[in-house]
């Protein structure tokens, strides 16, 4: 699917998609607090239906309703062998293109006594996977990988034990873990997990907040170094009802589009959430950009706006926006946290300076720096996604102030964490042209 973004000038207001961090986090944490919740504002897109899809493998049971969305895991324990939907003894869970939902559920998967096959697509079948192979065996769990690399065959049950991790590639391992060793039963008083130099803490945050909000036992969080489970503990007092949080990741695209191209409105992103991309306002802080926030909403303009610099180190998704955003800032903008890009949907340090390069923008990567040399206008082109959801968004931001038309090939990457995207730039005054009807593709991703 091709998208042509052409020049554009934003008006308007737009309420934020669904936060997949806070989605999936919300699938996991309904299926092993083993229990009737309901979730509210759930997210419809690929990542989302993945988590859906593994949850409803491992036992639970989901109904959709217009506004939320039932998950009932009455039937899930720790060290159970579960039913799976296609009858085998084993059983097999895909998860699509996610990384947050291999590395997520692997854990959760392994709390069972059967044996799984996990697997995924994409450039997920690529990505490292050695974390799995060096720490299951030591919680009891069994593992074969391709040399590191999807599939993985496990079989548990996962038994609790004091270990340590590297936290630097990823906090999504983590995640898992924490999850996992809150309902599964030990040995001694207590058990903990130590980190060693942990990333991207905010996704931690997120992590216990929807641990405490479905009534699931928290640890005892040690400067993000330990994490300590107390057998005698109580689990948090909840009605066990959540509302899925708007996506500070996908809101900072419309952000960006607002301070390059219009004046907008964002509604329904909370200044109060633990998301690692809320970070992106103090970016337009930085940048001189047309921002105003209140309880209503953040409101966007387009200004003249200056080059800044920022850590991207504990919130690397937001470097897509970034190189947008920078793309149309005087002067040259430095961002840290390259080492963060190389294992995500693509290597996004080189797609981007190969991508926005066609753009006429200059981007140099040195080591943990990226330099992006802007305020020289970008020029429209064709792109290509690189199969990478925050590329194809980036770039279609950027086009709405190029001189030109811009086409992005594999534009429909969106769908993996906003399939509205197009349409949602669309409502605020983009012109976007393609040849199929964005809202019958919308409907067809959301069965």
């Amino acid at each position: 699917m091709k998208v042509t973004i052409s020049p554009s000038e934003l008006k308007g207001d737009i309420l934020a998609p669904a936060s997949k961090s806070s989605m999936q986090r919300a699938c996991a944490a309904g299926l092993v607090a083993a229990k009737r919740s309901v979730v509210y504002n759930p997210g419809h897109s690929n990542d989302d239906k993945a988590a859906m899809s593994i949850i409803q493998a491992l036992g639970a049971i989901i109904e959709k309703g217009n506004e939320e969305l039932v998950i009932d895991s009455t039937g899930f324990s720790p060290a159970a062998e579960v039913a799976f939907m296609n009858g085998d003894q084993g059983g097999a869970i895909n998860c699509g293109e996610s990384g947050l939902s291999i590395r997520m559920f692997t854990p959760l998967a392994a709390l069972t006594s059967n044996k799984i096959t996990i697997n995924g697509e994409g450039s997920l079948v690529t990505r490292p996977m050695d974390f799995f192979d060096e720490i299951l065996p030591q919680v009891g769990v069994t593992v074969e990988s391709n040399e590191g690399k999807l599939p993985l065959v496990i079989q548990g049950p996962l038994q609790p034990k004091n270990i340590s991790i590297d936290g630097s590639l990823s906090s999504q391992f983590l995640t898992g873990l924490l999850l996992a060793f809150a309902v599964a039963p030990f040995e001694g008083d207590s058990v903990s997990i130590k980190v060693n130099n942990l990333k991207s803490k905010p996704y931690i945050d997120l992590t216990l907040d929807v641990m405490k909000k479905f009534g699931l036992k928290v640890p005892e969080n040690k400067n993000y170094e330990e994490f300590v489970f107390h057998k005698d503990a109580p689990a948090a007092e909840t009605n066990s009802n959540y509302t899925v949080e708007g996506d500070w990741s996908g809101g900072a695209f419309l952000l960006v589009a607002g301070a390059i191209a219009g004046n907008i409105s964002v509604r329904g992103l909370s200044m109060a959430s633990t998301q690692a991309d809320k970070k992106i306002t103090e970016a337009l802080m930085a940048a001189n950009a047309g921002i105003a926030i209140d309880a209503k909403a953040i409101r966007l303009h387009k200004t003249e706006m200056n080059a800044f610099e920022f850590d991207a180190t504990d919130c690397p998704d937001l470097f897509p926006p970034l190189v947008a955003l920078a793309a149309y800032c005087n002067g040259v903008t430095k961002i840290k946290g390259v080492s963060r890009l190389a294992h995500k949907e693509s290597d996004r340090g080189i797609t981007l300076q190969d991508e926005f390069g066609k753009m006429g923008l200059k981007v140099d990567l040195e080591g943990d720096l990226m330099y992006v040399h802007g305020g020289n206008g970008l020029k429209g082109t064709l792109v290509h996604s690189r199969h990478d959801h925050r590329i194809a968004m980036a770039c279609a931001v950027a086009a709405l102030r190029a001189d030109g038309d811009t086409t992005i090939e594999e534009a429909h990457a969106v769908n993996k964490s906003y399939p509205d995207f197009y349409d949602h730039i669309k409502a605020l005054g983009a012109q976007v042209k393609d040849g199929i009807d964005l809202s019958a593709l919308k409907e067809a991703f959301k069965d």
